[in-house]
């Protein structure tokens, strides 16, 4: 999901004519300003922080981030590959469900592995100590529900009726922990601190009497701390109190804050017509490129759009009669050629791209806001389309 924010920053100076269309650009100075809050919050309150790939994995910006944190979460097998290939620090590992095949492996990469079910803790017991008697150092989490639904989008919400994500903690019972080392919960999406608060003091008092025996504690991501409305002393006071209070080591692991604000998406309108009110047929495609515009569903920021004037409908260039992006008052002439930008595009859109339809990918360009040296990353050809077929 993304935020319907989007705070144009540097990029209301940025010429959109300097890369092909479509494009992500994505500026390293409010990757390092993120990241530099980041380190602050660490510094203050003793926590360790992982990168969670699955929101941002620009690999390009590895070291960058490796600089400033302590290592990735990852979302399985490939995202752990890249997380130990690439970056450096500790890496997390966790999944709703492992495939058999993969846990070998993953033992082998990760310092953390986190399962859904005690069930999955049972199952694969025996891999993870033939993993260990072969040298491999790692510890054993479960993550855990909380079961208290904050999510502002139920189907965004971890917590939500039903959830597949994460142990009851209604059911939660000490022969659970056996050999477990953390838990680990995960509720909040695009959210500040007030309902992580919320969340701690719903649960605390239920796991309270089992902490003892573990080592950390993991508070998971969807903490919006770089937003600048984000209450970060508040959050700072309260990671200190609860390693007063429980003796754990403390992690978070936040995606969205890593990359906030920092990227947009550029394209090119292709065509205009009129069909009851302007239409705008554009070389980005919300299904192809930003699927959460759709999924969520939320409506992206276009940099520099006018707050009154005649509205034109942006939709994608597949037939899909539903790759609408949005109504937008245009900051530039309604007519093809015309350049145009969504806001904050590089955290989930990034990676959540695909080919249907043969649209092509984005390519992916980074820029330094303050020297205004622009750097292709990666450029798609067909190939890209074809290989994934058969």
């Amino acid at each position: 999901m993304q935020t319907q924010a989007g705070d144009p920053g540097a990029f209301s100076g940025f010429d959109l004519n300097r890369v092909p269309t479509p494009a992500f650009v994505v500026d390293e100075v409010a990757i390092r300003r993120n990241l530099e809050i980041l380190t602050d919050i660490k510094a203050r309150s003793g926590v360790k922080i992982l990168a969670a790939l699955k929101a941002f994995s620009m690999w390009s910006l590895a070291p960058l981030v490796s600089e400033h944190l302590d290592g990735c979460c990852t979302s399985g097998l490939w995202e752990s590959r890249l997380a130990a290939e690439k970056y450096s620090g500790e890496v997390e590992t966790y999944s709703p469900a492992y495939k058999a095949e993969d846990m070998d492996e993953i033992f082998a990469l990760s310092d953390h592995v986190v399962f859904n079910s005690p069930s999955q803790i049972a199952r694969f017991s025996d891999v993870a100590e033939k993993a260990r008697t072969a040298g491999h150092n790692f510890d054993i989490g479960l993550r855990i529900n909380p079961e208290v639904p904050l999510g502002e989008v139920e189907k965004y919400d971890p917590c939500q009726a039903h959830s597949r994500l994460g142990f009851p903690v209604s059911q939660l019972k000490p022969e659970h922990l056996q050999g477990v080392s953390g838990l680990h919960f995960h509720t909040l999406c695009e959210q500040d601190f007030v309902p992580l608060k919320k969340t701690w003091d719903r649960l605390y008092p239920q796991i309270k009497d089992m902490l003892p025996d573990l080592k950390w504690i993991n508070l998971g991501g969807g903490h919006h701390i770089t937003r600048d409305d984000y209450q970060r002393d508040e959050l700072v006071n309260f990671l200190a109190q609860i390693h007063e209070d429980t003796g754990l080591e403390i992690y978070l692991e936040p995606g969205e804050a890593i990359a906030l604000d920092a990227g947009i998406l550029v394209g090119e309108i292709l065509d205009v017509m009129d069909n009851g009110m302007k239409v705008g047929i554009t070389d980005i495609s919300a299904t192809c490129h930003m699927p959460d515009v759709i999924e969520a569903p939320y409506r992206p920021t276009m940099l520099g759009e006018k707050d009154q004037g005649a509205q034109i409908r942006l939709g994608g260039p597949s037939c899909l009669a539903g790759d609408i992006i949005g109504d937008y008052v245009l900051p530039v002439p309604m007519k093809a050629g015309q350049r145009i930008a969504f806001l904050d595009q590089a955290h989930y859109s990034m990676v959540k791209t695909n080919t249907f339809n043969g649209v092509p990918l984005p390519s992916i360009w980074l820029w330094n806001s303050e020297t205004d040296a622009l750097r292709s990353i990666l450029q798609f050809d067909w190939s890209e389309f074809r290989d994934r077929l058969s």
